[in-house]
């Protein structure tokens, strides 16, 4: 019996970033929308919070799937007490690193961190309607 699910593909892991960064860009542009086309404020708004849902979601899966790992495997004690793994917990520990190597999170944080700045310096320096 493995403990190690696969490896989700890059394409969808990147598929995933996009729709983080895309929502992340709505919920920041709405400070410019709601001076210039005030129409375009809620439409914005719900395509930023539809696609924060699907993205914390996929987040979640993720989250679970490697808590659960962790859980299946008993790794974490196995490498406290200094036993040997065997090939499926070997398989459960490369699975979690690999996946957290694969993963685009923190670039997601980067880019919401940068876009934050942005909108606020957008806010301050651009005039009002």
């Amino acid at each position: 019996m493995s403990y190690a699910p696969k490896i989700i593909p890059k394409p969808v892991i990147v598929g995933f970033f996009i729709i983080g960064l895309l929502s992340s860009v709505a919920f920041r542009a709405i400070i410019i929308l709601q001076r210039y086309t005030p129409g375009w404020v809620r439409p914005v708004w719900y395509l930023g919070v539809v696609g924060y849902m699907i993205f914390f979601m996929y987040r979640y899966f993720i989250s679970q799937r490697r808590k659960r790992t962790i859980a299946h495997s008993g790794i974490i004690e196995k490498i406290r007490d200094g036993s040997t793994l065997n090939m499926e917990e070997r398989e459960a520990a490369l699975y979690l690193l690999n996946s957290v190597r694969a993963s685009q999170e923190d670039w997601n944080y980067l880019a919401i961190f940068v876009l934050s700045i942005v909108a606020i310096a957008l806010d301050l320096l651009l005039p009002g309607k």
